[in-house]
């Protein structure tokens, strides 16, 4: 095996001192922080900024209009047009959930009801909001499409309980779906 020995360049005395580097930088940090201050800054305009800078002020100016068509917010239970529950209890959004945030007790319908065919619906469905990552995965492996990510990042609550979103929380902020729902099509 060979040994190479590679010559490092010879620095001349202001580079030895990083006299040039250290007054670039100055000058670079400088024009950003007049950019910033006259408001030229870059996003400035497009974010509905303060003016000085890209910084929002909060509780006065959201996001909701800048929220890109690919936003993964809350998920929610939804319903179809005549208010059935879509949900099937297939329990494929609890197990494929990498948190473990939601739980899903399922519950039969009964055998003198007209959709007595469906089998279960589920008798307890609850997400823990402060587990949930919104990745979207039970978004995806629904096969009644029972379950969407709204466009809502501000979810609060006064305590854990208050994040734990049951059954009924979950359909009241998820609201109507319209489309064929395969659970409740006659021909199956």
């Amino acid at each position: 095996m060979a040994i190479i020995k590679v010559q490092r360049p010879k620095l001349k005395f202001g580079e030895k001192i990083y006299l040039g580097a250290l007054i670039r930088g100055f000058f670079l940090t400088m024009r950003h922080a007049v950019r910033t201050i006259l408001g030229k800054s870059v996003g400035a305009g497009t974010l509905k900024s303060s003016g000085t800078g890209v910084t929002m002020q909060f509780p006065e100016q959201t996001w909701d209009d800048q929220l890109p068509e690919y936003y993964r917010g809350a998920p929610a239970l939804v319903t179809d047009e005549e208010d059935r529950e879509r949900c099937v209890s297939c329990q494929l959004c609890e197990f494929i959930c990498p948190p473990k945030a939601i739980k899903i007790i399922p519950g039969e319908i009964p055998t003198d009801d007209k959709w007595a065919k469906v089998e279960k619906r589920p008798k307890e469905f609850e997400i823990d909001m402060i587990r949930c990552i919104y990745c979207g995965m039970c978004e995806e492996v629904c096969p009644e499409q029972a379950i969407y990510l709204r466009k809502d990042y501000l979810i609060t609550g006064y305590s854990r309980e208050d994040m734990v979103h049951d059954k009924k929380k979950l359909y009241e902020i998820g609201g109507k779906r319209v489309g064929l729902v395969n659970k409740w099509n006659e021909l199956k």
